[in-house]
């Protein structure tokens, strides 16, 4: 018996000492394969926008990895995509493009770090603000507009560190993420740092757009929901008016401001990673979030719109919250006289 049991301890030991097979799995490429409509059903973009993401991409992605047999380019775009329209699990996009989780791990990270730095620089506000004011003004007749601000809170699974930090006022782990919009639809600002605790009068409080604004800048002002303090540069709605001017001020605020929401309904359709949740750590579902924003602009530039405008985010401040934030300042002074001189 002892005898036996030697046996098979040896072979089991040259078992493990063998290499394991390296596999080349034949991966099709599904530009050829996939109708534009199929395309963007499942990356959300069309062949040609994606082929321009891919030159965007490679010369970063050429310098990107150091492996013998590194993924093409175009391939480590497509699974990023993939993952980004989905939100599935890296094992399940592996098995649609024949490669393995860890390859899909890797190509998204990389992919996601450098769309990320190319948003840094890209996301900015257009520099033809009377433009911009004027295509506001045509929706409802509110003047001097050059951008709408909101807050969304995007669902994360609960990180390792200051894990408290990251759960919101609904219950659940989040980053709060804040962005400026304009009439088009198009991403002019984002801010993406900050933990789901955090309230967005605090996040805009403390941004570099806050003190732009400040400084002056930028010649106009933003429209924002009740949650922020009201100030010359940051319009907010009255909550008790006393006035029609004061009422129809506030129809042509809600109707001019429900683009923002629109936007994120339109971003969260889009790359419904976003709506289900990230489940890696803070830091690189930041990187995601921006990739995100950028890949929207990106899409609206080449034409690859996605027109469901029907969803709209409904995470709306607290109603107690207001009053502690609200100050009697200019800003308060400002809207009263705005109100009674262009809608009265």
């Amino acid at each position: 018996m002892a005898a036996i049991q030697h046996r098979l301890q040896i072979l089991r030991q040259r078992t493990r000492d063998l290499p394991f097979p390296r596999v080349f799995q034949d991966r099709s490429n599904p530009l050829e394969t996939l109708s534009s409509p199929e395309m963007f059903q499942r990356y959300r973009f069309r062949p040609h926008s994606i082929l321009l993401l891919v030159n965007i991409l490679f010369p970063y992605l050429e310098r990107a990895t150091g492996r013998s047999c590194p993924l093409p380019p175009l391939l480590s775009v497509l699974v990023s995509l993939h993952f980004l329209a989905t939100g599935a699990h890296y094992i399940v996009v592996g098995d649609v493009h024949g490669i393995s989780a860890s390859s899909v791990c890797r190509a998204i990270k990389t992919t996601v770090a450098i769309l990320s730095g190319v948003a840094r620089k890209k996301i900015q506000f257009r520099r033809d603000l009377d433009a911009v004011k004027a295509e506001f003004f045509s929706i409802a007749g509110f003047p001097n507009v050059i951008g709408l601000v909101d807050g969304t809170h995007i669902r994360i699974n609960a990180p390792h560190q200051y894990e408290e930090d990251y759960v919101n006022r609904k219950g659940y782990h989040s980053i709060n993420l804040q962005m400026v919009c304009d009439a088009g639809f198009r991403i002019q600002n984002v801010v993406v740092k900050w933990p789901g605790s955090v309230h967005d009068a605090r996040i805009f409080r403390q941004s570099s757009l806050c003190l732009d604004l400040e400084n002056g800048v930028m010649d106009g002002y933003l429209l924002g929901d009740s949650g922020y303090a009201c100030r010359r540069y940051l319009l907010t709605p009255y909550l008790n008016t006393r006035s029609q001017a004061q009422e129809r001020y506030n129809r042509a605020l809600v109707k001019t401001r429900v683009i923002i929401e629109q936007t994120y309904g339109v971003l969260k359709r889009r790359f419904p990673c976003l709506s289900y949740g990230l489940r890696v750590q803070p830091q690189r579902c930041c990187q995601i979030i921006l990739t995100c924003s950028f890949l929207h602009n990106f899409g609206l530039d080449n034409g690859d719109i996605f027109d469901r405008l029907d969803g709209f985010d409904v995470d709306q401040p607290d109603h107690d919250f207001h009053f502690q934030i609200q100050n009697p300042g200019n800003g308060l002074l400002f809207r009263d006289v705005l109100a009674q001189t262009f809608f009265s």
